[in-house]
């Protein structure tokens, strides 16, 4: 029995351009309603995916459209609790800085507790517990399971995994389609 957490495709809204502050909830809304690019995942990647008895993923567009790529034959869950932690923003001002800068600088102020438009890192956390928690669960009652999800949220759902018990990497991966699967250690 494992759990596996895969990370999805290359969202096909690109973070990228001069913005200013007062466009981030925009920008911020449309990379969470956005797909994926219209590119197959890798072979062994499909293949891997297949061999598991249930298929998860987040309530997010760029992981249903994964899931569907993969050639998944069912998504039997989909559900918030798998979404990706939200960025925190500013609503207004003139400031003008590239994304890349915006979600660096947005993301180290995460780290410091700024939350606003967002989620909070301690909340991102906990979510993060009973999302392994549940996965657990899920693994406990159906097998091997495969989560298809987000980058941070997947980090923290291993974290957990490998504190209550089930082993695999420290991270599953930063890079699209990339994964890891945990295994329960029984002692």
């Amino acid at each position: 029995m494992h759990i596996t957490l895969l990370r999805h495709g290359k969202p096909s809204f690109q973070l990228s351009g001069l913005v200013r502050a007062e466009a981030l909830p925009h920008i911020a809304n449309a990379y969470r309603l956005s797909g994926i690019i219209d590119t197959p995942p890798p072979s062994k990647t499909m293949v891997f995916a297949r061999q598991h008895d249930l298929f998860i993923s987040s309530d997010l567009p760029r992981s249903v459209e994964s899931a569907q790529a993969l050639g998944l034959p069912d998504i039997h869950l989909r559900e918030p609790l798998f979404h990706e932690t939200p960025i925190p923003h500013f609503s207004s001002g003139k400031m003008a800085l590239p994304i890349g800068v915006w979600i660096t600088v947005l993301r180290l102020l995460w780290l410091f507790g700024f939350s606003r438009n967002g989620e909070s890192y301690s909340d991102a956390r906990r979510r993060g517990r009973d999302a392994a928690e549940r996965l657990a669960n899920l693994a406990n009652e159906h097998g091997n399971v495969i989560l298809i999800g987000h980058g941070f949220m997947n980090h923290f759902i291993a974290k957990e995994l490998n504190a209550i018990g089930w082993s695999g990497p420290v991270s599953p991966g930063k890079r699209f389609w990339e994964y890891a699967s945990y295994r329960y250690s029984h002692t």
